[in-house]
């Protein structure tokens, strides 16, 4: 399905988004400073936290906009977004990145970055997405 070349693609395609190696040196994504969107292996205590149900491959992590849409896309698809303790009480979910399709992808990475852009740049950018009236 997805790989890192269609996180890249589509998160670089969004305005202000640069591409910068996170604190342990994985790729991240940021808009302004902000990251949402980035690398996330499971580390140790996750890999315990979910015992036999911890995915391998390939982990992305995505801001999303708050506690209610990432419980909602936890019920809406667990075979694609899940958690770990670590997140719990953040707005951010982790994605298989080999379950996802690129469509699915495009919308949650875009949604991760209206999660975190500023209001003004989100504003300018929303608007020229919506179809015209002409």
């Amino acid at each position: 399905m997805a790989s890192w070349e269609d996180v890249r693609r589509i998160a670089l395609a969004l305005p202000e988004t640069t591409e910068r190696a996170s604190y342990d040196g994985l790729p991240a994504w940021r808009v302004r400073d902000k990251a949402f969107v980035w690398e996330r292996p499971l580390r140790q205590a996750d890999l315990a936290a979910l015992g036999a149900a911890a995915p391998d491959g390939p982990i992305l992590g995505v801001q999303v906009l708050d506690l209610g849409v990432k419980q909602a896309l936890l019920a809406d698809d667990p075979s694609v977004y899940f958690t770990t303790p670590h997140f719990e009480g953040y707005p951010a979910v982790l994605v298989r990145l080999e379950r996802i399709g690129v469509s699915e992808l495009t919308e949650v990475i875009t949604e991760g970055w209206y999660a975190r852009a500023p209001k003004r740049l989100a504003a300018a950018h929303r608007a020229l997405q919506e179809p015209s009236d002409a």
